[in-house]
């Protein structure tokens, strides 16, 4: 269980704790596609919004996969250096997402998944929607990510669902390989304009010196198929949390720049508005149990200080302060998610008022947790979340409801071998 001090940063934490919270970091990251997409396919129909899925990952991968690449030292244009990436992003979750690997040789190699928490949320529906995603998705997305690293490396399946026979073990496998003769990919259009926000080369901070021994200073070594975050050090594990929260950040902005390009910037609002309510419950749901947090105001101000879309703080300035009347003073001050925030930004809907995503976080914490402005001073924006006993408790958010189809949501994580070191 960690507990909150005001001056307490994931620097502070120890490396157990930042392994745990680096997995709910990826898991939680993926499923904000769990809230936003179901939103999509409503305001935009089905066909759409499989075009939407594509454009969100196209126009964001490219991006985390270098940036990932720098803040672990492994850059390179190898199928290992993709492998690498694939171990380190929300769009393969470790576990629920259970990525395995075999490198053959610098150009080429495998990957298979023996449980594909995507799949098992999709297979339900059909073979319809599983070709959606397994097909029409994944072709484009898998050599986008892939072409981040080589353009002419490619993602190519040697099976994948829908699985025939029924029940077909491992549920995918796919080969990677670079295509000497291949033509060069073409990202997709949105790049450069998701390249050119803050966002994308927002640095991090990361401690001169670590909290504690052991691990690797870096992923720069051979890549090692059975990686696991207990593999790093301190400096390196900071590092990735950061990172994997402006991943998280960063596919959201695609997907709502791509809302907002071919349905209108009222369509992207109203999406920003559910995806972020939603997103922000499941992460706080997650974090509570994952740390077996309570319902004090404590409880509340780490579940704050630790969420993922208040990561890194080097694009959101969140400023916590607890009060001697038992309550805490949440507030946001001029920040580059302040600065380039819009209908393409969660952080756009920003007023004065408690957002509902503010309120949201309090209310899983507690259920009778209120939420109220207060004078922001300094900042930009400022609330203060007090327990009110007298207050109707409050359930779920529908937006976070939403997610629920997926098995994410309540997916267990675990511990699968102890600390490097």
């Amino acid at each position: 269980m960690i507990d909150f001090s005001p001056k307490h940063s994931l620097a502070d934490l120890s490396r157990q704790d930042l392994c745990t919270l680096g997995r709910e970091y990826l898991l939680c990251g993926h499923l904000i596609d769990r809230v936003g997409l179901p939103w999509a396919t409503k305001l935009v129909g089905e066909e759409a919004q499989i075009q939407l899925s594509i454009d969100e990952w196209m126009g964001a991968s490219p991006i985390y996969s270098v940036r990932m690449q720098q803040a672990l030292g492994f850059e390179g244009n190898d199928v290992g250096t993709v492998f690498k990436n694939l171990q380190l992003e929300i769009g393969a979750p470790h576990q629920f997402m259970d990525f395995q690997f075999r490198l053959d040789s610098p150009e080429r190699g495998e990957f298979w998944l023996p449980h594909c928490g995507a799949l098992m949320d999709v297979e339900p529906f059909g073979e319809v929607r599983v070709k959606r995603m397994c097909h029409d998705i994944e072709d484009p997305t898998f050599d986008a990510t892939a072409a981040a690293t080589h353009p002419c490396m490619k993602m190519r399946p040697i099976h994948r669902p829908p699985r025939n026979p029924a029940g077909r073990y491992p549920h995918c496998r796919w080969e990677v390989f670079i295509d000497g003769e291949g033509v060069p990919y073409e990202q997709h259009p949105n790049l450069p304009v998701m390249q050119a926000t803050k966002l994308a080369d927002i640095p991090i901070d990361v401690p001169a010196e670590s909290l504690e021994p052991g691990g690797w200073d870096d992923y720069s070594g051979p890549f090692d198929p059975g990686f696991q975050l207990e593999d790093l050090g301190h400096r390196a594990l900071v590092a990735v949390c950061q990172e994997v929260a402006v991943q998280t950040h960063l596919l959201s902005r695609s997907l709502l720049l791509n809302v907002d390009q071919r349905h209108g910037e009222a369509d992207a609002r109203e999406l920003s508005h559910v995806q972020w309510v939603g997103a922000a419950s499941v992460a706080t749901y997650r974090l509570k149990k994952a740390f077996e947090l309570g319902s004090s105001i404590e409880d509340i101000a780490t579940v704050f200080q630790f969420h993922p879309h208040f990561q890194p703080r080097t694009y959101v300035d969140l400023r916590l302060e607890l009060r001697n009347e038992g309550a805490l003073r949440v507030a946001i001050g001029d920040c580059p998610a302040i600065e380039e925030a819009s209908h393409h930004s969660w952080f756009g809907g920003l007023t004065g008022e408690p957002h509902p995503a503010i309120e949201a976080i309090a209310s899983l914490m507690n259920p009778q947790a209120a939420c109220r402005s207060v004078d922001p001073g300094d900042a930009r924006f400022a609330w203060e979340i007090y327990i009110d006993p007298k207050a109707e408790p409050k359930g779920e958010p529908q937006e976070m409801q939403i997610a629920r189809y997926s098995k994410g949501v309540e997916f267990e994580l675990m511990q699968r071998r102890p600390l490097r070191n």
